[in-house]
């Protein structure tokens, strides 16, 4: 059912959002007070109390606003490029994938089960909603991410509240709007504004569930926030992902391959490769393959043709990503290719490829999030294998080799959520996606993504006499 949209009260006040391929304000945002929130969810509340009860409403509904977004495309991919910097083509895919995930989890339903436990009673689980949910979402895939959140929360007759980056919140609203044309008034609102907007959403006493994906510090944040009312919570914190290559790899029929799975969206993807461990042997012909193809990539805005890489999002993050690089050439790293921000308008930074880095770097035992990309030598796959899981992060891992059983016998001793074999991040709507360590708590993607927005409701009755 469709209703006329109703705005989320707001102050007045708003907050620039800047283009960062100039590093210029290009549009302004609403900068809405965390006390704003209470009639926001307490509208939520409300919307609940219809939007759980028809699972086949909820199915026509959300592929209804699947059926928006796509129609909505050229705006929103444009408008993400704006405020995110990432080439036309990755909005539009990842536009693509938000709709995709709308449709994918628009077919979900939950479903009573019986219990077969040998009593004489009829037992059965009856999966229940658990009410407004708090989706705060990072600015490295806006509206992707917003999705993963939104789709299984929805599908599973929960109501939610969506905060945006404030580095990002344009695209954000704007599906939110594009998605609300499909949904019931107040299922679906998204609210923008700065901190602390976010930990007063994920504080609220009527939340029942926060999801957060961004740094392990905020992260921590969020859950200190979120146990005041014991809500739920569902943290995607980051990785540091290792990819090692075997003795046996072909270094150019992967090479392509093993670049854009570190540098894609500008290498600011929680589970990009953000470390390479290559045999000795292999090591000059690894760091010039992939310095070659760092030199002649072209970097450029989001929205001049021929752009395959842009901008890093945000000044903070450019600044973070010429610390951790600094520190490495400190350290007696050498740059390659790159290393350093280019002389240009925006936050650019050149796509870095570093030999001879120290393990202890930083650069290498904690996440850089940007267009660095480090290459350490082994000497023995055990070396290997204990360096990829020697730091604090457990998002994913892959192996590269033309032995597949040897490869994916080595990828099963990897001490993360998710591990590859010839390649990297690609993930199916269908899988789990979670991390170990500090990556993260609870389950995304899939089944179990829907069913972390549940709750079982058991109900037993004697059997007929």
């Amino acid at each position: 059912m469709t209703r006329p949209r109703r705005a989320a009260a707001g102050s007045g006040e708003r907050f620039a959002v800047l283009d960062p391929a100039t590093g210029e304000a290009f549009d302004e945002a609403p900068d809405q007070r965390p006390e704003e929130l209470d009639a926001v969810v307490d509208r939520a509340h409300e919307a609940w109390r219809g939007w759980r009860t028809d699972s086949v409403q909820r199915t026509k509904a959300l592929t209804a606003a699947a059926d928006a977004v796509e129609e909505a495309g050229a705006g929103l991919a444009r408008l993400l490029t704006r405020e995110q910097g990432k080439p036309l083509s990755e909005s539009y895919a990842e536009i693509a994938r938000t709709a995709a995930r709308l449709r994918y989890f628009a077919e979900l339903a939950p479903r009573v089960q019986p219990i077969a436990d040998g009593r004489p009673v009829h037992s059965e689980i009856r999966w229940r909603s658990l009410g407004p949910v708090a989706a705060i979402v990072p600015w490295n895939f806006p509206l992707q991410l917003a999705s993963a959140k939104i789709a299984p929360a929805l599908a599973a007759g929960n109501t939610v509240v969506v905060k945006p980056s404030p580095f990002t919140p344009l695209a954000t609203r704007l599906l939110g709007s594009v998605m609300s044309t499909a949904l019931p008034e107040d299922v679906l609102t998204v609210v923008t504004g700065r901190e602390p907007l976010g930990a007063r959403l994920a504080s609220h006493p009527g939340i029942r569930h926060v999801t957060f994906t961004g740094s392990v510090p905020t992260g921590r944040a969020v859950a200190r926030s979120a146990a005041a009312s014991l809500a739920r919570v569902t943290l995607e914190l980051g990785g540091n992902d290792a990819a090692i290559l075997l003795d046996d790899v072909d270094v150019e029929g992967i090479a392509d391959r093993l670049f854009w799975a570190a540098f894609r969206n500008c290498g600011q993807v929680c589970m990009a490769v953000k470390r390479v461990y290559v045999p000795a042997r292999l090591y000059a012909d690894v760091v010039e393959a992939l310095a070659h193809r760092a030199k002649s990539t072209v970097v450029g805005a989001g929205l001049a043709p021929g752009s395959r890489l842009g901008p890093v999002n945000n000044a903070p993050q450019l600044a973070r990503v010429e610390r951790r690089t600094a520190q490495a050439l400190a350290d007696g790293a050498r740059a390659v290719t790159g290393g350093s921000r280019l002389d240009r308008p925006g936050y650019f930074f050149a796509p870095t490829i570093l030999a001879d880095v120290p393990p202890d770097s930083p650069v290498v035992t904690e996440e850089q999030f940007g267009p660095v990309l480090p290459l350490l030598p082994y000497r023995s796959v055990d070396e290997a294998v204990e360096a990829a899981n020697g730091t604090r992060f457990g998002l994913g891992g892959s192996v590269w080799g033309t032995d597949l059983d040897a490869a994916e016998a080595v990828a099963g001793r990897l001490e993360c959520g998710t591990a590859w074999i010839n390649h990297h991040a690609e993930l199916s709507l269908a899988q789990p996606f979670a991390g170990i360590k500090e990556s993260g708590v609870g389950v995304a993607g899939g089944p179990w993504g829907f069913h972390g927005n549940l709750r079982p409701f058991v109900v037993h009755r004697p059997e007929e006499a």
